[in-house]
């Protein structure tokens, strides 16, 4: 069962971030796509259908287990 509250903040820093939406299953496959400018933020959420979320591009995060960036290279 998937805790309903284990959400995701996502702040583009760059235009051009891509978030992606990961299925469960047996077959790990992308089913969502968006694309954040700079800026932008998406609440994401996880669901019984999506088990992983990747970001590609500068953004900050934030999860419940704490607040991280990516695509930096420090």
């Amino acid at each position: 069962m998937v805790n309903q509250s284990d959400y995701v903040v996502i702040k583009a820093l760059e235009n051009g971030v891509n978030v992606i939406g990961l299925t469960r299953g047996t077959d790990t496959r992308f089913h969502h796509s968006e694309k954040l400018d700079a800026g932008e933020v998406m609440i994401a959420q996880f669901t019984e259908h999506t088990s992983a979320i990747k970001v590609r591009g500068r953004a900050e995060i934030w999860t419940n287990v704490g607040q991280l960036k990516s695509g930096d290279d420090e």
